[in-house]
């Protein structure tokens, strides 16, 4: 009893030592604030608030597995209106609607991309501005696609057609991109990517939307943030059927099919059979953020080495969006039983969307959920399915040159390496790429987060200068 007590006594001193170094850690870590706000001449945002506005007003809405390419081609007129250069002076392929534009540089070596696309989701529901409107008022452009994302493929045309007018010819190839079947991930990047291949370009780098400039990524760490996308987490679309022999609601049996299915969706929910972990990535993000936060949140983000444990259990429940930067995420979206009330289904279903993380990816993801579904009784049917990207390398020379290019461009805006939740083109061009980073150079606060996909999309046309420089010096810089 007496060695228990003494190895009792040695643990607790290690632990309050521990504890001890970790807060003199924080004490020591230098307080810091995010004091970047876009603060920029009216008469610039306006002008090119005006061109955004133009852009939205054609509705380049997008549908799953339906050919549009005229509806595109009129869009590319507006945008052959609104920047002359660009269409004069590099050379355009257009592939069904899709855009490639080729702008010759000094060297071959280390061309660049830069992307995001053309379609918009259906707007749907009453909005302030009508949703094609691209009403300018309040200091915003209204309207489908003011964000999402046509605010970026204006920025970066028109840091062309500003490059154009100077006579500046770029260090070295530049190329620009924009598909129009991206809100369905459709077929669009894949036909740009495929004469990319068809060329024999191999790209240093391709900057598409994902990430962006964040106000406060995570509650409690306030202000604006450059939150660089590395990798997208892996997607599938799952549906789970249960079966029975039916029968009549008013002589119900055991295990009847929603039954079973609302047994395991319960299971699932109550307790995810996915491992968190966190990744080198994600551990970079919370140490980037660490000294903007305050004194709690800064002691368990910057010591990592003690807390990383802690972190791992709480986070899903603090956030979910940091949550899902942890584990696989499964979220159940459809369901279907019988037609009738007092009638037991012969075969009822859900349907649910999956995310897979780089430690858990597509294969065995897949397998945990099939194998708790059998619990159940219940048929697995993988409807759609593709695996996470390649990380991006956030001490190579891309990535790093991508921060750079943010500091100079935005003083005292902090920037930090993040994991898409969601999905972009970009995942298409690995192939030709190992660095695609999803940075969008604009500001998302909540009402444009809480706008993309919803009611009232909007941006606020103050940051749309930032945005043209960021292309700008992205362009201007040597790789």
């Amino acid at each position: 009893m007496k060695y228990i007590g003494f190895i009792l006594l040695a643990v607790i001193i290690a632990i309050i030592l521990l504890l001890l170094i970790a807060v003199i850690r924080t004490l020591l870590m230098p307080g810091k604030t995010s004091s970047y706000v876009a603060e920029e001449p009216e008469e610039e945002s306006l002008a090119l608030a005006q061109k955004l506005s133009k852009m939205i007003q054609y509705d380049t809405t997008s549908h799953a597995n339906v050919a549009e390419v005229e509806k595109f081609l009129g869009f590319h007129k507006v945008l052959e209106e609104l920047f002359p250069l660009v269409h004069e002076k590099l050379e355009k392929t257009e592939i069904d609607g899709n855009l490639l534009f080729y702008w010759k540089g000094k060297s071959s070596e280390k061309p660049i991309l830069l992307m995001s696309h053309q379609d918009v989701v259906p707007a749907e529901g009453e909005w302030i501005h009508a949703p094609f409107s691209g009403d300018i008022a309040e200091g915003k452009v209204w309207g489908r696609g003011a964000s999402d994302t046509k605010c970026s493929v204006m920025a970066f045309f028109q840091a062309v057609e500003e490059l154009l007018a100077e006579g500046f010819i770029p260090p070295t190839d530049v190329y620009l991109a924009s598909s129009c079947t991206e809100e369905w991930g459709g077929d669009g990047a894949p036909k740009i990517v495929a004469e990319l291949q068809r060329r024999g370009i191999e790209l240093f780098l391709v900057c598409d939307e994902g990430g962006g400039i964040i106000t406060e990524p995570i509650g409690g760490i306030h202000g604006n943030f450059a939150m660089v996308g590395v990798f997208e987490k892996g997607k599938a679309d799952v549906k789970f059927t249960a079966r029975s022999n039916g029968g009549h609601a008013s002589t119900p049996v055991k295990g009847t099919p929603i039954a079973r299915l609302s047994a395991f969706v319960n299971e699932v929910e109550t307790h995810s059979p996915f491992r968190k972990k966190m990744l080198p990535e994600v551990s970079a993000m919370f140490t980037a953020l660490a000294p903007y936060a305050g004194f709690g949140m800064k002691l368990v983000f910057g010591n990592l080495w003690l807390f990383g444990p802690l972190l791992k259990a709480v986070m899903p429940s603090l956030s979910a969006q940091a949550g899902a930067m942890l584990k696989t995420t499964i979220a159940f979206t459809v369901q279907k039983g019988s037609d009738a009330y007092n009638v037991l289904p012969q075969e009822a279903y859900v349907g649910a969307n999956m995310r897979f993380i780089p430690h858990q990816g597509e294969k065995e993801s897949l397998e945990i959920i099939k194998k708790v579904a059998g619990k159940y009784g219940l048929e697995t049917e993988v409807l759609h399915a593709n695996d996470y990207t390649p990380p991006v390398d956030i001490h190579g020379e891309a990535f790093h040159l991508v921060e750079q290019t943010i500091a100079d461009t935005f003083p005292g805006l902090p920037s930090s390496p993040y994991v898409m939740t969601g999905a972009t083109d970009a995942q298409f061009y690995q192939p030709i790429c190992k660095s695609c980073i999803r940075f969008a150079p604009v500001i998302y606060g909540p009402e444009q987060m809480k706008g993309m996909h919803g009611l009232n999309e909007n941006i606020e046309y103050n940051c749309l200068p930032g945005a043209v420089r960021f292309y700008k010096n992205l362009i201007r810089a040597e790789k």
